[in-house]
């Protein structure tokens, strides 16, 4: 009895740790990446935090490319940093700082297939917009360190989370024993 009990809290606490950590935010929501989509006001109710997911979902008529913010703003689709086809494409947010997405299909910009989403750091900032002077610097490399995020980046740190999970196991072993 005391053996299943354990094995039943291991294992809920497996499927809970993992969405601690990050978001899957799916593009457009119940409407996925589509023509018609409300996509200004859907960004505007999400949070986008370093560590989560853009799971953009679409039929074979679209595609997802990542643009500049020039590009966005004129539906320029002949230089994407990056694209992506196959009716299903998640993007990690590994950085603070605003990305841009369009459908590169003929007119799908021109009609709102487009989102533009702001990254926040775990600890909730933005970066601060680049300064007026007229010396064009480049930006500084994405950080490559693991931030948490999420209820663990708002609570406390992966380090705090992993001694809270040993202690816990421990109790419930010791109890066990």
């Amino acid at each position: 009895m005391a053996m299943a009990t354990m094995t039943a809290a291991l294992l809920l606490l497996l499927f809970i740790a993992p969405a601690v950590y990050a978001v899957n935010h799916a593009v457009g929501g119940s409407s996925n990446w589509n023509e018609n989509v409300d996509y200004d006001t859907w960004a505007a109710g999400q949070t986008f935090t370093v560590g989560d997911n853009l799971v953009f979902t679409y039929g074979g008529s679209h595609s997802v490319d990542e643009v500049s913010k020039s590009s966005y703003d004129s539906c320029a689709t002949s230089n994407p940093i990056d694209s992506h086809s196959g009716g299903s494409t998640t993007i990690a947010l590994t950085a603070a700082g605003t990305r841009y997405f369009l459908c590169p299909t003929a007119g799908h910009c021109s009609q709102g297939m487009k989102v533009a989403v702001t990254v926040v750091a775990s600890n909730g900032t933005t970066p601060s917009p680049p300064s007026s002077s007229g010396s064009a610097s480049p930006p500084p490399p994405p950080s490559t360190s693991s931030s948490p995020n999420g209820v663990a980046g708002k609570f406390c740190s992966m380090n705090h989370l992993m001694v809270g999970l040993v202690l816990g196991f421990g109790t419930m072993f010791a109890l066990v024993v």
